[in-house]
């Protein structure tokens, strides 16, 4: 089903919404889930929570042209959010180590400075995505966007681990 054609059924409040979001999008956003919180019970839980967040999100918003990375990105938070429940955040190496790397670049206060903060580096990070080649870009998102662990990158790719890390080093 088309991703228009699923929006309409949110938007007619049709409860096959969910069903169809599932079948197309359900495996890549449980997968997205498990590279964050790494438990596979909780993947499915975050999972669940994402189709009732978009429930509730469409209307208004009407993502047609983006549906996934709309879905992507809210099963990221509540991802996040459920391993700041748990307390893993905090003892997850992988996840300190990922947040140390980023710390000098997100804001941090929650005011109309940080808001405008936050969207002078959207879109310095959409000008700095837009200028990199294609190889380096699919490293750095697949690392800070899914979280990947660099061995899993280097597989992906077919490059060696310390390929990976030079390149996001020098990215």
């Amino acid at each position: 089903m088309k991703d228009e054609d699923i929006i309409t059924l949110y938007f007619h409040r049709d409860e096959d919404a969910i069903r169809e979001t599932q079948t197309k999008y359900g495996t890549r956003l449980r997968r997205i889930s498990f590279g964050i919180v790494r438990d596979a019970g909780t993947a499915e839980e975050c999972e669940n929570d994402v189709y009732l967040t978009a429930w509730n999100a469409i209307p208004p918003h009407e993502p047609k042209d983006y549906l996934f990375a709309f879905l992507a990105r809210i099963t990221r938070h509540i991802s996040l959010d459920a391993c700041r429940k748990r307390g893993r955040l905090k003892r997850s190496m992988y996840i300190v180590e990922l947040g140390e790397e980023l710390a000098e670049c997100l804001p941090a206060a929650e005011d109309v400075e940080s808001h405008m903060d936050e969207a002078s580096l959207i879109d310095a990070l959409n000008r700095f995505l837009a200028s990199v080649d294609e190889t380096k870009r699919k490293i750095f998102v697949r690392r800070y966007w899914y979280l990947d662990p660099v061995k899993e990158i280097a597989a992906r790719y077919g490059f060696s681990e310390s390929k990976v890390k030079t390149t996001l080093h020098r990215t």
